[in-house]
């Protein structure tokens, strides 16, 4: 059975959801009359106009929540809170990353690599995700079919690694992967009915693929809206054999 096969007033959550493809994520849910109460979490209201003003029109639908996701005290009171409100979440998707900022640059080769830059990579792509997974447990403990996706990259694939470079972004996408994997094991054991997934969804015509879409060929960007779609008919087609796996955008299969 697969997990649209039990989709039905189910609760979601989608984290990171101020812009880009995590506010897209919003949007879409909110045409689909399955899904009952959907959170929605972003770090600074300047950023978020848009998902806030769609908090005031869906107000009994769409509750938003302020969350660093590198703060493990706002993940626990966002849940709390969440927890107060309902006692399931059936659809998950972390929808934050990092990949520029400021000075922060992906780098192009070993002279341009620095402690910090690495350590900001590493605490935004990867930590909070499995501080996410800590946090979220108890509401994924229900006996119907729940999915918990991860945005991630194909760059995080060591056996596709062909070019070198951005040594901050490949290494933390990497370490998420290895990360949900092993929520995936333990989940399986705690939670059952839980899928845990890592996705790559493409490169998506948003703010953090911006600067480094010169050599995307025209059919290879995808936008938000495409990416949305894509990746939900993936995550509805799964089922609980797919648990700790890494799909791309269509689908298929990404080697580690």
């Amino acid at each position: 059975m697969t997990f649209i096969d039990e989709m039905n007033h189910n609760n979601a959550l989608i984290v990171g959801a101020s812009q880009g493809i995590g506010l897209g994520f919003v949007k879409k849910l909110l045409q689909d009359e399955r899904i009952n109460k959907i959170y929605a979490t972003y770090r600074q209201p300047k950023s978020a106009s848009e998902l806030i003003d769609l908090a005031d029109k869906y107000s009994s639908r769409l509750t938003c929540l302020v969350v660093d996701i590198t703060d493990e005290l706002q993940i626990a009171e966002a849940i709390q809170k969440i927890k107060t409100q309902i006692n399931q979440l059936h659809l998950v998707i972390n929808c934050v990353g990092l990949l520029h900022e400021g000075d922060l640059q992906p780098e192009k080769s070993l002279r341009q690599i620095n402690s910090e830059n690495l350590l900001r990579y590493f605490q935004v792509n990867s930590i909070g995700a499995v501080l996410l997974a800590k946090h979220l447990l108890p509401l994924f403990r229900h006996n119907d079919t729940a999915v918990f996706a991860t945005i991630s990259a194909k760059l995080a694939s060591i056996g596709d690694n062909k070019l070198g470079g951005w040594y901050g972004y490949r290494a933390s996408k990497t370490a998420l992967n290895m990360f949900m994997r092993n929520v995936a094991i333990e989940y399986g054991r705690t939670c059952p009915n839980a899928i845990v997934v890592t996705l790559h969804p493409g490169t998506t015509d948003t703010s953090l693929s911006r600067p480094f879409q010169r050599n995307v060929a025209a059919d290879k960007l995808f936008s938000v809206e495409r990416t949305v779609t894509q990746l939900l008919a993936v995550i509805e087609k799964l089922n609980k054999g797919d648990s700790g796996q890494f799909f791309s955008w269509d689908g298929s299969k990404l080697p580690w």
